[in-house]
């Protein structure tokens, strides 16, 4: 009989490794892996890599076919110290997975790396009823889910844009929304501005939409912002958010919000409409072009109406 020894030299001998940095690279630079991590699935929820999937040791060769249809697919295995992990990347490549990677020294090397972690909180029954029917969307998923319920999305603005905006994230469950707006609410606002009511007429907009998003989810954590975003602030602002939506009306705040998403490496989800036109761009840094970039320069002032 073998010595566990033995099985691991025999394991490092076919099947090849990549330390966390390497991973890292990987998964920042958008290469199409799959992630598992083979450990329990108490271990799992205690603390794991955002992009893995759980499937533990002593059910992968049953349920890998669900996380990786192409057999040429990279697939990087991990559990608590890359041992459990190298032994299930040989068993994978000898069901003809032909791309199998184990990360070395596994997610304890991976936190004491510094690298990003999730601690997956338990939903509770109110909360699988809520979002039941994002449950059975392939796309989302419960995995989606609590990607979503972990997110962080500040709103710039909560008029025409913003309102509904605002209103679809908090209901799909977007943990935290902050809503950033330095007006009140007047009259001419509520034909389309579906975050207020008569009754908040002369209130601050941040006010009134902070009531309405919770009345309608109480899961989501709003924090108003009842200011405008200017050069002085818009960084500090903007830092602890996974994603900025701006929906300014104005173009220095768009320029201002643009400059400050690409110095800060902030995704920048932009839109703007004029009557029954409209218009939305994602911005991704790295990705492609910023707002700047499509538009050198602001046009004159009074030439494009607001």
């Amino acid at each position: 009989m073998k010595t566990l020894k033995e099985m691991l030299a025999e394991a490092r001998q076919v099947v090849p490794e990549e330390g966390p940095a390497d991973l890292q690279r990987r998964l920042q630079s958008g290469d199409k892996v799959v992630v598992i991590d083979v450990r329990d699935p108490d271990e799992y929820r205690d603390g794991h890599l955002e992009a893995a999937t759980n499937i533990s040791r002593g059910f992968l060769e049953f349920r890998v076919g669900t996380a990786v249809t192409d057999p040429s697919t990279p697939v990087v295995l991990y559990c608590q110290t890359g041992l459990r992990s190298l032994l299930a990347a040989k068993a994978l490549k000898e069901l003809g997975y032909q791309n199998v990677i184990n990360l070395q020294g596994g997610f304890q090397k991976w936190t004491q790396s510094g690298l990003p972690v999730v601690k997956d909180v338990p939903m509770n029954a109110d909360q699988i009823q809520r979002y039941s029917r994002h449950f059975l969307l392939p796309q989302v998923g419960d995995k989606g889910q609590r990607k979503l319920l972990r997110a962080k999305v500040l709103l710039i603005g909560a008029g025409g844009l913003g309102s509904p905006t605002a209103l679809y994230l908090a209901a799909a469950g977007v943990g935290t929304l902050g809503l950033m707006d330095g007006d009140v609410v007047d009259i001419t606002n509520l034909q389309r501005q579906v975050l207020h009511t008569t009754a908040d007429i002369g209130k601050p907009k941040v006010e009134s939409g902070t009531r309405t998003l919770k009345a309608l989810n109480p899961d989501v954590h709003v924090i108003p912002l009842p200011m405008r975003i200017t050069v002085d602030n818009v960084m500090d602002v903007i830092k602890d958010y996974d994603l900025i939506v701006d929906g300014s009306d104005n173009f220095e705040t768009r320029y201002l919000v643009n400059d400050a998403c690409f110095l800060a490496g902030k995704t920048n989800v932009h839109g703007s409409i004029f009557q029954f036109e409209g218009m939305a761009t994602v911005f991704a840094p790295n990705e492609g072009p910023c707002y700047r970039c499509l538009y050198p320069t602001p046009p004159p002032p009074g030439l494009v109406p607001s």
